[in-house]
């Protein structure tokens, strides 16, 4: 549905996709109509990846001691992942594109300096070299703007150790903000700090 309305067609899957905007995970219903459907990757479904970490909880001690009694097999053949072709073009092998997660030193001049952003990038051996790919359409850049001011605010506040620029970035989340209201929030937020507490040694106060 994004491609119908911003024109533009987004890579992620749908499931995955809808994590990043405030459209498709508002109410059950949007969930069923949008991200139940069609991918096997993150379909929308609450706390998924949890469950498939649950399911796997009892039985992938057994898969680890059947893999090695068989004798550890482990193909090597090239794969279809990046890493082989970009270790082969940094040793001097043949140069190699690949669409890479690099800072952003003015590549997409419409997005904040220093945010990851995911570019063409050539491997050879002078090194990773990523490509100017000019502005987002500004329909683009005003929810990715949004999504990477948050993540900017988040990762200050964990270095920091400042406990309500943590609420602040999740109070902007679009998804968040979609589905909970500002004092729901603020409960969320809280609870969650209080049960990873001992985790979370920068945090010397919790009040938000």
């Amino acid at each position: 549905m994004c491609n119908l309305h911003l024109d533009y067609y987004p890579s992620e899957s749908s499931g995955h996709n809808s994590e990043y905007n405030p459209w498709f995970r508002k109410r059950p219903d949007l969930i069923d109509q949008y991200c139940n459907h069609g991918t096997g990757w993150n379909p929308g479904q609450h706390a998924y990846i949890l469950s498939e970490y649950k399911r796997l909880e009892h039985t992938w001690r057994d898969q680890v001691k059947q893999w090695f009694a068989e004798g550890a097999p482990f193909p090597l053949e090239r794969g279809e992942e990046y890493a082989a072709c970009i270790i082969n073009a940094l040793e001097g092998g043949e140069p190699y594109e690949f669409n890479g997660n690099v800072p952003n030193t003015g590549l997409v001049p419409n997005l904040p300096l220093g945010c990851c952003v995911e570019v063409p990038v050539l491997a050879n051996r002078k090194g990773l070299n990523p490509m100017y790919a000019g502005a987002l359409p500004a329909q683009c850049a005003a929810i990715t703007n949004l999504n990477a001011t948050v993540e900017e605010m988040a990762v200050e506040a964990a270095v920091t150790g400042n406990s309500r620029l943590v609420l602040q970035a999740i109070l902007h989340d679009p998804l968040t903000a979609a589905v909970l209201s500002l004092a729901e929030i603020k409960e969320m937020v809280d609870a969650m700090f209080h049960r990873n507490r001992d985790y979370l040694p920068q945090f010397k106060s919790f009040g938000i």
